[in-house]
C-alpha cells in the first residue's frame, strides 16, 4: 500500500499506557515513566513500567504456551497473521499518530511505516504453511531420509525507537508464523505503536503467552531478557556496542541470534546518472525520520566530473526541507530526545577541521528554539580517513566525497566497517552489475533508494552491520531449525 496524497488528520494520541503483557493480560505496575513528545518537549501520557521479576513470568507464559502453539496448524497460524494485517490496515491512522508524535516524525512517515508493518504481516501470513523440508537420496529402497523445520522455542526480540512499527512486524511476524512464542522488549523511547500492534494481535486471535511484552527502563530489564536460561533464540535491532553484549549472552547459553546493527550507506552517483532521478532520492535518504535509520544514505560520493552540479542541486534541495511537528506532516522532524540531538550536534561540530568543512545546517532550524531539531547538515570531506566518514551519525547529515573511476568509487564505498545498503545511480547495466558485487553490503539498490517495488526483498546485511538470513523471502527460516531424520525399513 501507499499513503494517501494527504494523510488525514489525526488526533493527538494519549501516551498513558501499560507496558507489561503477560499471559495474555496487561498488567498495572507501580513505577512510569514519560512519553515525551520531541518536537516541544511536552509530557503526553506516562507508560507503566514492567520490572526485573517480569522477565521470569514471560519467559515462562511463553514456555507454557510454546507447544500447543507450535502444534498449531500453520494454516491457522497464517489466518490469525492476516487478520492482525487486515486489523493494522484498518487502524492505520491511529496506529501512525502514536507512531509519529512518539518518535517525532511527521504525519505521512508514520503512516507509511505502518502500512509496511501491515504489508510485513500480509506477507507472512501467506508463507506460514510453506515452509518445507527436503526428502535425501538414499543409498538402498531400505532408506528413507528427509528434514523438517521447527519452530526455535521461545524468542527474545529486543527492538529500537526508531520504525517501530516495523522493526515489530519484522521480527514478530516470521517468528510467530514459524511457530515461536515470543518474550519482545521494545524500547521505552518510543514503544506506544507497539503495544498498540499487540492489543491487534490479540483481538485477532492470537493465543493468550504466545507474545508477551515488557517495556522498562534502563539496561537490566534488557540484560536479564537476552541471559534468561529459558531463551531459545534472541532477535536484536540496535547499536553495535549493545549487540556485542547480547552476542555474549547469547553465547553464554549457546543459543543462535540474528542481530541487525547500524549502516553508512553510500549513494554512489556516476557521471551518466539521472540526477532528476537521483536527487530527491539522495535527499530524502538522509532526511527521512530526521537520518534516524540504520540504512540512511549518510555519504553521497559523487564522479567528479560532476561534483559540483549534484552539490548544488543536493544543497538547493536540502535546504527546501520544510522542518515541524508530527502533526505538522511536513518533511522532517525532530530528533528523538535531547540526548539525541546532543551527540548529533557534538558530532558534527566535533569532525569540523582538516579535511571537513560544513556546506549547509549544523544548528537548530530558524524559529524552532524548542524541541529536539536540526538542520538538514552537509559535510565536504576532503580527508577519506576523517573519523565522520565512518561514524554512524543517525541524524539528518550528510558527507560528500569525490571519486574517479569504477575502482575507486569501489574503494570508498566499502571504506567503512558497515555493510547495509549501498545505492548505485548509473544508466550502465554492466557497471552496476560490476559494482553490485564489488560492494561489500547486504543490499544493493541501482537507481533507487532501498527496496522501492520489490516484493520480500531480505533485509540482509554484513560487517559490522549485523548478520541475518531474514526477513522477506527467507524470514521463516531464521526462526526455525533444521532437523533430520533418518530411518531404516523393517521388513
Amino acid at each position: 500500500m501507499t499513503t494517501d496524497a494527504k494523510t488525514p488528520a489525526a488526533a493527538a494520541p494519549s501516551g498513558d499506557h501499560l507496558g507489561t503483557f503477560i499471559g495474555g493480560s496487561w498488567l498495572e505496575r507501580s513505577s512510569a515513566f514519560p512519553s515525551v513528545d520531541p518536537a516541544t518537549g511536552e509530557t503526553f501520557g506516562r507508560i507503566a513500567a514492567s520490572e526485573v521479576a517480569d522477565v521470569d513470568r514471560a519467559v515462562s507464559a511463553a514456555r507454557a504456551a510454546a507447544r500447543d502453539w507450535s502444534r498449531t496448524s500453520p494454516s491457522e497460524r497464517g489466518a490469525i497473521l492476516g487478520r492482525w494485517a487486515g486489523l493494522v490496515f484498518q487502524h492505520q491512522h491511529r496506529l501512525a499518530a502514536l507512531e509519529a508524535r512518539n518518535v517525532g516524525k511527521p504525519l505521512s512517515g508514520g503512516l507509511l511505516n505502518v502500512q509496511i508493518a501491515g504489508s510485513i504481516l500480509q506477507f507472512t501470513s501467506g508463507g506460514a504453511d510453506k515452509l518445507t523440508g527436503a526428502t535425501l537420496p538414499t543409498r538402498s529402497p531400505d532408506y528413507f531420509g528427509f528434514t523438517r523445520r521447527e519452530p526455535h522455542g521461545v524468542c527474545a526480540i529486543v527492538l529500537p525507537w526508531n520504525v517501530p512499527a516495523v522493526l515489530c512486524a519484522a521480527n514478530l511476524a516470521p517468528a510467530l508464523a514459524a511457530g515461536n512464542t515470543v518474550v519482545l522488549k521494545p524500547s521505552e523511547v518510543a514503544p506506544l505503536v507497539i503495544h498498540a500492534l499487540v492489543e491487534l494481535a490479540e483481538e485477532a486471535g492470537l493465543p493468550a503467552g504466545v507474545l508477551n511484552v515488557l517495556t522498562g527502563i534502563g539496561v537490566e530489564l534488557g540484560a536479564t531478557l537476552v541471559s534468561h536460561p529459558g531463551i531459545d533464540h534472541i532477535s536484536f535491532v540496535g547499536s553495535v556496542a549493545t549487540g556485542r553484549l547480547v552476542m555474549q549472552a547469547a553465547a553464554q547459553n549457546l543459543i543462535p541470534i540474528k542481530v541487525e546493527l547500524g549502516g553508512k550507506s553510500p549513494n554512489v552517483v556516476f557521471a551518466d546518472a539521472d540526477l532528476e532521478v537521483a536527487v530527491p532520492a539522495i535527499v530524502r535518504s538522509i532526511t527521512e525520520n530526521a537520518g534516524q535509520n540504520c540504512n540512511a544514505g549518510s555519504r553521497l560520493l559523487v564522479e567528479t566530473g560532476i561534483a559540483d552540479e549534484v552539490r548544488s542541486r543536493v544543497l538547493a534541495a536540502m535546504g527546501e526541507i520544510r522542518i515541524g511537528a508530527w502533526d505538522d506532516d511536513l518533511d522532517m522532524g525532530p530528533l528523538v530526545n535531547q540526548a539525541q540531538h546532543a551527540r548529533v550536534s557534538g558530532l558534527v561540530e566535533g569532525a569540523l577541521g582538516d579535511g571537513v568543512e560544513l556546506l549547509l545546517g549544523g544548528t537548530r532550524p530558524e524559529g524552532r528554539d524548542s524541541g529536539n531539531f536540526l538542520s538538514p547538515t552537509v559535510l565536504e570531506v576532503t580527508d577519506r580517513n576523517a573519523p565522520i566518514v565512518g561514524q554512524e551519525i543517525f541524524g539528518p547529515v550528510l558527507t560528500v566525497e569525490t571519486f574517479t573511476g569504477d575502482d575507486d568509487a569501489i574503494a570508498l564505498a566499502n571504506g567503512t566497517d558497515f555493510g547495509l545498503l549501498a545505492c548505485i545511480w548509473t544508466q550502465d547495466v554492466s557497471r552496476a552489475l560490476r559494482m553490485s558485487a564489488e560492494i561489500g553490503a547486504g543490499q544493493i539498490s541501482v537507481n533507487q533508494f532501498s527496496d522501492a517495488g520489490v516484493i520480500g526483498m531480505p533485509f540482509n546485511m554484513a560487517k559490522q552491520s549485523g548478520f541475518s538470513a531474514g526477513n522477506g523471502y527467507r524470514g521463516l527460516y531464521e526462526f526455525t531449525r533444521e532437523k533430520a531424520v533418518a530411518v531404516k525399513l523393517l521388513g
